[in-house]
C-alpha cells in the first residue's frame, strides 16, 4: 500500500523516530510502512493521519487494494 508518510514527515522535518514516538510505535514499523512492507492497523493509520491533521484516505492510498 502506498502512503504519503515519508513526504509528510519531510515537509515537517520529522525523523522516523520522532513520528514513531508521537504515534506510539517503533521506527522500524514506520520504515516498513513507508516502503510498503507492512500495512498499518486501522488504529495506527488513524493515529498517523490524526497526527498530521489529515484523514486516513489523505495519507494512505487504497486504490491498489482489491475490492471484496
Amino acid at each position: 500500500m502506498k502512503t504519503r508518510i515519508k513526504e509528510l514527515r519531510k515537509e515537517r522535518k520529522l525523523s522516523q523516530e520522532e513520528l514513531a514516538l508521537a504515534v506510539g510505535t517503533t521506527r522500524q514499523t514506520i520504515t516498513s510502512i513507508e516502503v510498503g512492507k507492512y500495512t498499518a492497523s486501522l488504529v495506527l493509520a488513524y493515529k498517523i493521519a490524526h497526527y498530521f491533521g489529515l484523514t486516513i484516505e489523505e495519507v494512505f492510498d487504497f486504490s491498489d487494494q482489491n475490492e471484496f
